[in-house]
């Protein structure tokens, strides 16, 4: 018997140490609204999460304001057709966040089929109880 309560108090701590905050939990999320607006472009999901502020950096060098994020989704030449996340890590510190991952997604540009494989920093703040993205970078992964 105390093998397993042993057993279970260790497994409740690792699990404990790998659980995300409710703020990094809300991050999260809300980074997940922003792939999905990504792949399905709706200007009111992607005016409602980007922030006033927003300074939207590619990896080949262009950076957009808001407006200029949310008419290239809308109309620009990119069609993404899948979108996806690894290797994140958040980091909550008051109002703001720092989210760090991998962006994987298969899309065209103007038909020419695009695969992309690159590093994502997004900084979001919390405005009027909501995570917006204030900064996005991404980056090219060395070797790939």
């Amino acid at each position: 018997m105390k093998k397993i309560l042993s057993l279970l108090i260790l497994l409740s701590a690792a699990t404990l140490v790998n659980a995300q905050t409710k703020h990094e939990l809300a991050v999260a999320a809300a980074v997940e609204t922003l792939n999905k607006g990504i792949l399905n472009p709706d200007k009111a999901l992607l005016e409602g999460i980007a922030s006033d502020a927003l300074s939207y950096g590619h990896s080949g060098g262009k950076v957009q304001n808001k407006a200029e994020f949310v008419e290239d989704l809308l109309h620009g030449t990119f069609d993404f057709l899948s979108v996806s996340t690894s290797n994140q890590k958040i980091t909550v510190s008051g109002k703001n966040a720092i989210v760090r991952h991998t962006f994987v997604a298969k899309a065209t540009n103007a038909g020419t089929p695009v695969d992309l494989n690159i590093g994502n920093l997004l900084v979001w703040r919390k405005e009027s109880g909501k995570w917006k993205l204030v900064a996005r970078q991404a980056f090219k992964i060395p070797g790939t």
